[in-house]
C-alpha cells in the first residue's frame, strides 16, 4: 500500500532500525554514571550529539535532545523570550508556522506578551522586507520555519536571518520538514527539529541554541541536557535519530533529484487530468518530495477515505479532516481552498510506478466524490436574467455552499450578484478562493441573521 504522508511521519529508516536495536543492548545505562556501563552509554550519547550537530551546522555543546520536536519548539521559544525579557515581550512569527509555534505565541500573549503574525503571499512565502518591518525595538524573538509542513514552500530564511541579525533579534528556525534534506542557511540563532520527520524514531527532538544567545530555560531546573531538557535521555532512540539523520543526508542529493521529478509529474498531470484543481505552494522554491493541490466541489474527508480504500495513504490541510471545524491556518493565510485539499509527501525510495498508479486513480475518485455531492460538471457561463440571487446554505458544510454558488452563478447577468448565506467557517475562505479560481469577483462579507452573507459578482 503506497504511503504518501512522509511529512507527517516518515517510515523508519533501515539505519535507524539497526542503530536502535544495537543501542538497546549497549545504551541502556545512565550516561551520567561513572561505571563502565554508564561510560559506554555516555560515549554513545556524545557520538550521537556530534553527528546531529554536524548535520545541523552547530557545535555539539550548542545542541540538546528533547522528547519531541514540539517540546523543542516550546522550550526554545520560552527560553529565548525569558532570556531577553529586558529587551521586551514582543514575538514575531509568520502566519503559516507550525501549530506548536502558534500555541507558544498564544501562551506568551496570555502571560502578558504580544506577537505579530507576518502575512504570506499566495504561495505561502513571507516577503523578507515585510518580515523585517515587523521587528520592533521591543522584539525579543523572531520565528520562521525553513519550509512549510502543509504546502512545502521554502521560506527565505537566509534573508530574514540577515534582517534579524541587523536588528539584534535572535531568529528561531523550525527545521522539522527540511533538516533531512540539508542544513538551514543563514545566521539563525536557534533551531528545532523532529526525528520522525526524516525517518528516525518518534519521541526525539533537537534544540540548538547558538553561543551568545541569551537563553533562560523555563520550568524546574534539571541536571541533564544543559538544563534545557528535563528527564532521562532516551538513548537508544537518540542514537537511532542521529544515525538516520546522517544516513538520509548522504542520500539526499540523489533522492532529491529523483523525488522532485516525481512531484513535478504529479503537479503537471493533476492539473491536466482533474478539472477545477489548483496546485498550491511555490512551484520552484519548495521541498523536493511534497505537493499539495485543492479540488473544487470536493469534500476532503470523503476524498481521503476513497483514496485510502484504493490503498493510497495521503493527508490534507482541509478543515473537515481535522478534529475541529476551523480551516487550516496555513491555507487560510495563503487564501486558497480549505476543502478538497490533498497533500502528497513521498518518502525516500518511493517508486515511480506507485506515483503513476496514483495519477491513474485520482481523477476517477475526484469525479465520483463530486457526483455524490451533486457538484456541477463545470461552472455555467450562459447569459442569465438581470436579477441578483440569494443562496441559502445555512447549516450545510463546505463545499456545499460553494457547489450551490457554482450552480446558480450562470443564472444572473454579467455584473449582477449572488449572495450566499452560510455559517460554516470554511466558507469565509472557500468562496473567495472559488472566485479567484473561476474568474469571478468576490465583493465581500456582510453580517446576516445567522452566519454571514458572502456576495459574489459575475464577471463572465
Amino acid at each position: 500500500m503506497p504511503y504518501f504522508d512522509a511529512a507527517s511521519a516518515a517510515p523508519l529508516h533501515p539505519v535507524a532500525r539497526q542503530a536502535l536495536l544495537a543501542a538497546l543492548d549497549e545504551g541502556w545505562a545512565d550516561p551520567a554514571r561513572l561505571y563502565r556501563e554508564g561510560r559506554r552509554a555516555r560515549l554513545l550519547l556524545d557520538a550521537a550529539r556530534e553527528a546531529a550537530a554536524e548535520a545541523v551546522g552547530c557545535r555539539p555543546d550548542e545542541l540538546v535532545f528533547t522528547s519531541s520536536g514540539t517540546t523543542a519548539v516550546h522550550a526554545g521559544i520560552a527560553g529565548a523570550l525569558s532570556g531577553r525579557r529586558r529587551v521586551g515581550r514582543h514575538l514575531a512569527l509568520s502566519a503559516v508556522e507550525h501549530s506548536s509555534v502558534l500555541h507558544s505565541a498564544a501562551a506568551h500573549e496570555a502571560a502578558g506578551g504580544s506577537f505579530t503574525e507576518v502575512p504570506v503571499d499566495r504561495t505561502g512565502a513571507v516577503d523578507p522586507a515585510v518580515y523585517g518591518g515587523a521587528l520592533r525595538a521591543d522584539t525579543a524573538l523572531a520565528c520562521l520555519q525553513s519550509a512549510n509542513h502543509e504546502v512545502g514552500t521554502e521560506q527565505p530564511v537566509a534573508e530574514v536571518a540577515a534582517l534579524c541579525a541587523e536588528a539584534g533579534v535572535p531568529l528561531l528556525v523550525d527545521a522539522a520538514q527540511s533538516l533531512g534534506w540539508g542544513p538551514v542557511p543563514g545566521r539563525w540563532s536557534l533551531l528545532t527539529a523532529s526525528a520522525h520527520k526524516w525517518g528516525g524514531p518518534a519521541g526525539v527532538g533537537l534544540l540548538a541554541v547558538r553561543k551568545g544567545v541569551r537563553f533562560a530555560p523555563q520550568g524546574p531546573a534539571g541536571e541533564r541536557e544543559s538544563g534545557r531538557a528535563a528527564g532521562f535521555e532516551n538513548l537508544p532512540a537518540i542514537v537511532a535519530a542521529a544515525a538516520s539523520l546522517r544516513a538520509v543526508r548522504s542520500e539526499a542529493a540523489a533522492e532529491s533529484v529523483r523525488l522532485r521529478a516525481l512531484v513535478d509529474r504529479i503537479r503537471s498531470v493533476v492539473a491536466e487530468r482533474v478539472p477545477d484543481v489548483e496546485v498550491v505552494g511555490d512551484p520552484e522554491r519548495r521541498l523536493p518530495h511534497l505537493v499539495t493541490f485543492s479540488c473544487l466541489y470536493v469534500d476532503g474527508e470523503t476524498l481521503l477515505h476513497e483514496l485510502d480504500r484504493r490503498e493510497f495513504s495521503v493527508s490534507s490541510g482541509s478543515s473537515c479532516t481535522s478534529s475541529t471545524l476551523i480551516p487550516s491556518h496555513v491555507l487560510k493565510a495563503m487564501g486558497v481552498l480549505s476543502e478538497g485539499n490533498v497533500r502528497v509527501s513521498l518518502p525516500t525510495g518511493t517508486a515511480g510506478a506507485e506515483v503513476d498508479r496514483f495519477l491513474e486513480v485520482l481523477p476517477g475518485v475526484v469525479a465520483e466524490v463530486r457526483e455524490r455531492l451533486g457538484a456541477p460538471v463545470s461552472a455555467p457561463h450562459s447569459p442569465g436574467p438581470a436579477a441578483s440571487l440569494v443562496v441559502d446554505a445555512l447549516g450545510r458544510r463546505c463545499p456545499i455552499p460553494v457547489i450551490e454558488l457554482a450552480k446558480v452563478i450562470g443564472e444572473v447577468a454579467v455584473g449582477a450578484t449572488v449572495t450566499v448565506l452560510a455559517d460554516d467557517e470554511a466558507a469565509r475562505l472557500d468562496i473567495p478562493a472559488w472566485c479567484e479560481m473561476r474568474g469571478q469577483e468576490y465583493v465581500g462579507e456582510e453580517p446576516a441573521d445567522l452566519g454571514s452573507a458572502y456576495v459574489v459578482r459575475r464577471l463572465s
